[in-house]
């Protein structure tokens, strides 16, 4: 029963960002879209969401969602995925799978990568405002 309690929580927290764009230094944003759906096979979670990390002039540099299905990497006889979760490394790849395993790992696991970018451009991770 706890388990369970923290995976709510988990998700309640992650919800509470739903429509949040994050303002960083050097005109860098986040933007944050979350909902509740029915479970499916594809969003066996029951979320609907979209975690994305732009440059100042718009162009997404990361993206983490679940809005459409991505072959898997790798080799062409890999069977495809049934879930929707994937992430955009750079700003030019289709997307990879994504293996979601709770709300509070899908956030961590944005933050982390968004720091990678920032990182490689010397932009420090401080937000500067939020919507």
């Amino acid at each position: 029963m706890k388990e369970r309690e923290q995976e709510d929580y988990g998700l309640e927290y992650l919800l509470g960002y739903n429509g949040r764009i994050h303002h960083l230094d050097g005109g860098y944003w986040l933007k944050f879209e979350f909902k509740r759906v029915q479970e499916s096979d594809e969003r066996p979670h029951g979320l609907d969401y979209s975690l994305t990390f732009h440059a100042p002039d718009g162009t997404r540099l990361i993206g983490f969602d679940n809005a459409h299905q991505v072959p898997a990497k790798g080799s062409r006889f890999k069977k495809t995925p049934k879930h929707y979760d994937h992430w955009h490394r750079t700003e030019t790849e289709a997307g990879r799978p994504y293996e979601f395993t709770d709300a509070a790992t899908l956030l961590e696991d944005f933050f982390n990568e968004v720091e990678r970018v920032l990182d490689e451009r010397g932009v420090t991770f401080k937000v500067i405002g939020e919507e």
